[in-house]
């Protein structure tokens, strides 16, 4: 056997007496296999504020978290040039880039938190050179001599996770990265939305404003008409100064709708992202066509679909999360291991004298929090409060999205009942007008009562038109409530 004296027994013996220390240590936290804090539970229903009617079931995306199927969910609107807007919404608008830039930067924070678990090792190498002035004095040459210091070195670092701290921050980092990519599906589908609701805004204009085409144009013959007979003596001052009236109010009816109209063209090359010439292009193969959705019949919304809104799975992972913060917070309470170790060669010189060698170490480091004015209880009491904040929220958007979808249902259904009894007024209107019209052509009618037949026929047509597009509308309402659609889905979310 060696002495202790020899150099090699001796770092032995050292080597030994820290693997006493650490070993018990590091194998017990290993072998407890839990990490400090409470454990997640979702809430259940009557904790949110929920009747029996309604569920908080784990988180689903919408589409089966699949691109592709939101832009097919749409064809069955029987539009071919909405879907194409949306499908290059999908990619352009600036919300969905930015909510999938937040994914990389949640991604890029839970590998961070995933290495601070792991051991690290640096690599270090230098080459100093010096001079001194002061050292020509004592030189014997005269001159100053140069120093010159190399090294090299292996560093390697590793602090134990003893009490789950680490593995809490990596979990609240996996968590957070879910609901980013919830809030991904949720910028798609908000996009599609409106999207979709501004296209039904155009096309409900366009229709408005070929009717206002033709009511400009009646109007217009009219006063043309009106004033001839005045000029022979065959109809009062009066009337020709109601018709002309009339034929400028229904001109700037006319102007006014065109703006619009203009107008929402814009909106929609700014959502879309596309340029404004080719959003036109677009739109010219459908003006004053609503679309017509086909095979549509809901009464009703399953509790479940509420699982597949991304903005409830995404406060719900937060809310997790939260969670998980708090154990961060506790560990750090506790005290902390840090194992270190370096191992590199080392040559100096001055003056003439050299050295050189190699040199190594290694060791544990315990850190023990004693004494900091109450700094690490106050960041657990945040978190905890933290926690409580994020339920709050999640309570709140569950019990809004309860409200959407039902809001949807009953102004859906009530677009429904309206709209047969709005077209019949429009066509009864419509022909009362074409009456009147006759029976001023042969002059048996007053104009006043043509006027009043024709605004008549405005409004009814206003009205007919805008149930259309409330009905429109309200199902692209009641999609978003729902989360994009309301088929079920199976399948978890999917990252971008």
């Amino acid at each position: 056997m060696k002495s202790l004296t020899d150099p090699a027994a001796r770092a032995c013996y050292r080597a030994s007496r820290y693997l006493r220390i650490v070993a018990p240590i590091t194998v017990t936290a290993l072998l407890a296999g839990c990490a400090i804090g409470p454990d997640y539970a979702r809430p259940d229903s009557p904790s949110l504020g929920l009747n029996a009617a309604w569920q908080a079931p784990p988180p689903l995306l919408p589409h089966q978290g699949k691109p592709a199927q939101l832009v097919d969910w749409w064809r069955d609107w029987n539009d071919p040039v909405l879907a194409e807007l949306i499908a290059e919404a999908q990619t352009a608008n600036s919300n969905v880039q930015q909510a999938a830039a937040r994914i990389v930067q949640s991604r890029a924070s839970y590998q961070s938190l995933t290495s601070v678990l792991l051991p690290s090792f640096t690599a270090n190498a230098a080459d100093i050179r010096s001079k001194g002035g002061q050292q020509a004095i004592f030189s014997p040459s005269g001159a100053n001599e140069e120093q010159r210091s190399r090294n090299a070195s292996l560093d390697a670092a590793w602090e134990l996770d003893l009490f789950g701290g680490g593995r809490r921050g990596r979990e609240a980092g996996r968590l957070r990265l879910d609901a980013r990519s919830a809030d991904w599906h949720e910028a798609r589908v908000s996009v599609a939305a409106e999207v979709a609701a501004q296209y039904v805004n155009l096309r409900t204009c366009e229709v408005l404003l070929t009717g206002y085409e033709l009511d400009a144009k009646s109007r217009s013959e009219t006063a043309r008409l009106t004033v001839l007979k005045r000029d022979a003596g065959l109809e009062s001052p009066a009337n020709a100064a109601l018709a002309q009236a009339s034929s400028s109010e229904a001109a700037a009816r006319l102007a006014d709708q065109r703006g619009q109209c203009e107008v929402l063209v814009k909106v929609l090359a700014e959502l879309t992202g596309v340029l404004e010439p080719t959003v036109r292009s677009k739109l010219a193969s459908g003006v004053a066509k609503l679309p017509t959705p086909a095979g549509f019949s809901i009464s009703a919304v399953p509790a479940e679909l509420l699982s597949q809104r991304p903005d409830l799975a995404a406060a719900e992972r937060d809310l997790a999360a939260a969670m998980s913060d708090i154990g961060v917070a506790m560990a750090d309470r506790l005290p902390r291991l840090r194992l270190t170790g370096s191992v590199g060669y080392l040559s100096f010189s001055s003056q003439g004298i050299s050295s050189r060698g190699r040199e190594w170490n290694w060791g544990p480091a315990l850190s023990l929090p004693i004494f900091d004015a109450g700094k690490r209880a106050a960041e657990v009491r945040g978190a905890r409060a933290r926690y409580d904040e994020a339920l709050a929220t999640y309570q709140g958007k569950v019990r809004r999205a309860v409200r959407e979808v039902e809001e949807a249902l009953v102004r859906l259904d009530s677009a429904n009942k309206r709209e047969a009894d709005a077209n019949a007024a429009l066509q009864g209107y419509q022909q009362f007008l074409r009456a009147a019209e006759a029976r001023v052509k042969v002059g048996a009618g007053s104009l006043p009562e043509l006027e009043e037949a024709r605004r008549s026929v405005v409004a009814a047509q206003g009205a007919a038109v805008g149930v259309a597009r409330e009905r429109l509308t309200n199902w692209i309402a009641l999609y978003k409530a729902v989360g994009g659609g309301w088929q079920q889905n199976e399948q978890p979310a999917v990252k971008p």
